[in-house]
């Protein structure tokens, strides 16, 4: 009779499988797109990364589900690519995929007919695929209504929405005349606009000062001021980093940084920006030295600011003494707010300098406050049973 049962449960759970999206499986990206063509499909892909989150909740809530799966496997050669490795790093290039997840609708000589981003609901996930496979209703589609003059308020920040993230250019133009129209600035219309946002030479730049007044009745001064502060930041550091080179011209940073901050300031944003440089380039030890000057006091930090700097430490830094400092970093954020995240990167400290008593222990704890918070808890599961 168990026996039965669990043949039962087995049957149900792959029935309940397969009734979502099937991905191709073992193909690649020429595969795909020579099958779409020959079934005359588009090709779906969901361009994700390993360490997203939304990507995590798409996989385990919206892409097992039978409507979902019915409309896209009846319509389209279903694929998941991590951006970040293999043939996904040139494909993230090649459509200029910089957030995740993104959703991309590929045709057969794989062109991009129609993209969007984030978790996204059942009902407004299907009218995604929808639109995608409705010629009048895909981005190309959209662009040329927009090149043709359209100045519907709706649908041009619809567009501004699609395209924010992957064509700057579009989207400011397209942001310019939805704002030249002067409408009453909302949480939806500022976001977008805040997104857009790179630089002080845009128009979304532009549109902010304009409308400040009518921003500061929807979000505080000095949120106001650190947002415009970002800006300009941004703004310098785009004109003083060399990405040839790879080179920061550091008098042109401080000059034009303390245009609009106090020297001492400019200083330190520069030993961070340096610090940031060095991680990203991959030099581990300017970035240790660099971040364990910088922190030396860490009271003003959040229990998350915390949780990231013991977690990079973590993943990047050998030296013993930085890991032990790490370590104290990892335990104030815990102290400050104890959740699944900091317990893990606990956890994985401890037992990387060898401390495995109380790698167990918070390794137990963190998969205990996982399972209670509904989170993932495979890896921390891994190394408790390592340990």
């Amino acid at each position: 009779m168990k026996k039965t049962a669990i043949l039962s449960f087995l049957f149900f759970a792959a029935l309940a499988f397969a009734q979502g999206i099937k991905f191709e499986e073992g193909s690649n990206f020429k595969t795909i797109l020579a099958k779409a063509k020959k079934e005359n499909k588009l090709v779906f892909i969901d361009a994700y990364a390993v360490w997203c989150g939304p990507c995590k909740l798409m996989v385990k809530n919206i892409f097992p589900l039978k409507p979902v799966g019915d409309y896209y496997n009846a319509n389209f050669v279903n694929a998941k690519i991590d951006m970040e490795k293999g043939e996904g790093i040139d494909l993230a290039k090649k459509y200029n995929v910089k957030v995740f997840p993104t959703y991309l609708f590929i045709n057969g000589d794989g062109e991009e007919v129609h993209r969007t981003i984030g978790y996204v609901e059942e009902k407004d996930f299907i009218q995604f695929a929808m639109d995608a496979g409705d010629p009048n209703k895909r981005l190309t589609a959209l662009k040329q209504k927009f090149e043709k003059g359209e100045k519907d308020s709706e649908f041009l920040l619809n567009l501004a929405g699609l395209t924010v993230y992957n064509d700057t250019e579009f989207s400011n133009k397209v942001l310019e005349r939805y704002f030249a129209a002067k409408p009453a600035i909302t949480q939806d219309n500022l976001q977008l606009l805040l997104q857009a946002m790179k630089s002080t030479d845009g128009a979304p730049y532009k549109i902010f000062t304009e409308r400040k007044a009518d921003i500061l009745k929807i979000i505080p001064e000095k949120n106001v001021e650190s947002i415009d502060k970002n800006v300009k930041v941004n703004t310098v550091m785009s004109k003083a980093y060399n990405t040839t080179t790879k080179k920061l011209d550091e008098a042109y940073f401080l000059a034009e940084t303390q245009k609009f901050m106090t020297k001492d300031e400019a200083e330190n944003l520069l030993k961070r920006v340096k610090a940031s440089r060095a991680l990203k380039d991959k030099d581990f030890a300017t970035y240790e030295k660099i971040t364990i000057e910088l922190n030396k006091d860490t009271s003003a930090l959040s229990a998350d600011q915390l949780n990231s700097l013991a977690w990079n430490f973590f993943e990047n830094v050998t030296t013993k003494s930085s890991l032990e400092t790490a370590v104290k970093w990892a335990q104030e954020s815990v102290n400050k707010n104890e959740n699944y995240a900091n317990t893990d990167t606990l956890a994985n400290l401890y037992n990387k300098i060898g401390d495995k008593k109380n790698a167990k222990i918070w390794a137990q704890k963190s998969v205990d406050l996982g399972k209670a918070a509904g989170e993932d808890t495979a890896d921390t599961e891994k190394l408790l049973k390592s340990l």
